[in-house]
């Protein structure tokens, strides 16, 4: 096929098409999450497009397990061979860096700039295979198995993140254990409040317990939960000033808003969150953001 001079040549061509592939990645955050798309425009612009590169690709991971492919009248094994099928062009593109899934070419990209490897990007893959297994049937999350999902669904994402956040910066071997710990607790919140708050939709149409084993949850098992929550905030929270500044006021804008989130839980009767989703009004998520920027502004350069 014959183009123009410019791209015959090669010249800006893969420019071009990974610009394409980040507006693709923009697409995917704006129309899935406008908390998320909200927290990413508080960051600074060398780390924007990156963040938004990681949600688009575990996005479309988890769409694949979630019901999209369902949908679509995909089986349990037709749903485990397109995930595989992710999962391989992933890391192949990974290695070397295109793709002609662009949102994937836009993940690649990320993760080789910012040093983000098979070891964060596989346990992820494994919490998302789990997930198609539950199709089959009921499936409680318990124990350990509930610690290895949410290490691979949510906290490796963190810790994803903290590697964009931190390359070509400088911090003691103390300090970095202390974010990707933050970085791994604030995920870890993020999951349980999540499950607490689509109790309805994992039992009735996803047929999935990721807490408490299968059992209906009390009372009782709501606060644990939440407590086990704000611990898990309270962890990530002593992290933040140890971030570079430009990243600061979106972490602090995300933690603020599920902290939001959770105390709304807890005042929910289990039957209600067993009936619909509990949310944060978008006013109160602008405010929130407002503070974070706020006291973000006040703290002195890292």
């Amino acid at each position: 096929m014959t183009g123009s001079p410019a791209s015959a040549a090669g010249d800006g061509a893969l420019d071009r098409f990974s610009r394409t592939a980040e507006i693709a990645t923009t697409d995917v955050i704006r129309n899935y999450s406008t908390s998320f798309g909200l927290a990413t425009r508080l960051l600074g612009a060398r780390h924007r497009q990156h963040v938004r590169n990681i949600y688009a690709m575990v996005r479309i991971a988890d769409e694949i397990v979630d019901g999209v492919a369902a949908e679509a009248g995909l089986d349990a094994a037709a749903q485990s061979d397109a995930l595989a099928s992710y999962v391989a062009e992933t890391h192949r593109s990974m290695r070397t860096g295109y793709s002609s899934d662009l949102i994937l070419h836009a993940f690649a990209r990320t993760a080789r700039e910012c040093g983000i490897g098979e070891d964060l990007t596989q346990p992820f893959f494994d919490s998302m295979r789990a997930d198609i297994a539950a199709d089959t049937g009921f499936t409680a999350y318990d124990g350990d198995a509930h610690a290895r999902y949410v290490y691979g669904s949510a906290e490796v994402v963190g810790l994803m993140c903290t590697r964009v956040f931190l390359r070509g910066t400088s911090r003691t071997p103390a300090e970095e254990r202390t974010i990707d710990h933050g970085a791994r607790q604030l995920g870890a919140a993020f999951q349980n409040v999540n499950f607490l708050r689509d109790l309805a939709d994992d039992t009735d149409r996803l047929h999935r317990g990721y807490l408490g084993g299968g059992e209906r949850l009390t009372e009782a098992d709501r606060d644990t939960w939440v407590k086990t929550v704000m611990q898990q905030l309270d962890d990530a929270r002593r992290a933040i000033p140890l971030l570079p500044k430009d990243s600061r006021a979106a972490v602090r804008s995300a933690h603020a808003l599920f902290a939001a989130l959770t105390r709304r839980v807890a005042k929910t009767p289990v039957d209600v969150l067993y009936r619909r989703r509990v949310r944060v009004p978008d006013p109160l998520k602008a405010v929130l953001a407002a503070r974070a920027v706020f006291v973000t502004a006040l703290e002195r350069d890292r």
